[in-house]
């Protein structure tokens, strides 16, 4: 993609990105599974029933059926929990159980949209409430995500809106009539074949580590493949909270003054070992 900046007189693209598998080099609730255990959310049990739950999901295609399974098993799973305390889990636990896991190849191309001038979209059928403190962390513009059904300030195991499928490609077109972005030069990332739908609403669709369902489709159809293999622990380069102006570039500018200072310090080192050997 270009990384020249938009012209303010036309609609501009976004950028919209499947969040597990894609972005991340893992599935979210697996990453959150230990700190809401040792936050008392979960038990061991309920662990191992969504571990089971996600087998399919994990070694397998993601077709409608496993998906399903998963979205069941989940719902059913945080049935109960205060809301609240849920937000104050997956805040603590950004630094430790999710940051690790982001894909550099993903921090580089968000930084390149945004210096292109795109809105960037985080778009999971994931839980909003554990979804957007993840898009925070990556400085992302907004947030496509399931909602939990909540009374008195609990999840009750209801789902309100499932962002999953088709309803992802519906909803990147609602975001467009009101953003005013131009779809068809816009791009979409993403690992699975469910996300076909909002693969082929844009213009630039990216298939990235597909499943193998998702590649030939992508390989017949002339999109773009990409390989994601290198995670970064992006959220120490982050104190809480962060300031959605700066960019994800700053990550890439740390890393480099890091090496930078790294490099010297050797390099000082080199010398003063040899002045005293002299």
């Amino acid at each position: 993609m270009s990384g020249e900046p938009e012209s303010p007189d036309r609609p501009r693209p976004a950028a919209f990105f499947d969040l597990d598998k894609t972005v991340l080099a893992a599935y979210t609730p697996m990453l959150l599974a230990r700190p809401f255990l040792a936050a008392g959310l979960l038990t061991r049990a309920g662990i191992a029933r969504s571990a089971w739950a996600q087998l399919g999901y994990v070694f397998l295609a993601a077709d409608h059926r496993r998906s399903e399974r998963v979205r069941g098993q989940l719902s059913r799973m945080v049935a109960g929990w205060e809301v609240t305390r849920l937000q104050e889990v997956v805040e603590l636990a950004l630094d430790t159980a999710v940051s690790p896991y982001v894909y550099l190849e993903a921090v580089e191309l968000i930084s390149q949209h945004h210096r292109a001038g795109h809105d960037v979209v985080i778009v999971s059928a994931s839980a909003e409430d554990v979804v957007r403190p993840v898009a925070r962390m990556l400085l992302a513009d907004d947030v496509v995500a399931s909602r939990m059904h909540v009374a008195d300030g609990r999840y009750t195991g209801a789902i309100d809106y499932y962002a999953y499928g088709a309803t992802k490609a519906a909803a990147v077109r609602d975001l467009a009539r009101h953003r005013g972005y131009d779809l068809a030069r816009s791009f979409a990332y993403s690992d699975s074949i469910t996300d076909l739908p909002m693969l082929e609403a844009v213009g630039h669709p990216v298939a990235v580590n597909p499943h193998r369902d998702l590649r030939r489709i992508a390989v017949s159809r002339g999109w773009e493949v990409r390989d994601f293999a290198r995670p970064v622990p992006l959220r120490a380069w982050f104190p809480r909270p962060v300031d959605a102006r700066v960019t994800v570039v700053a990550v890439l500018a740390a890393t480099a003054v890091t090496a930078a200072a790294v490099l010297t310090a050797l390099a000082t080192g080199r010398r003063f070992l040899r002045r005293s050997r002299r």
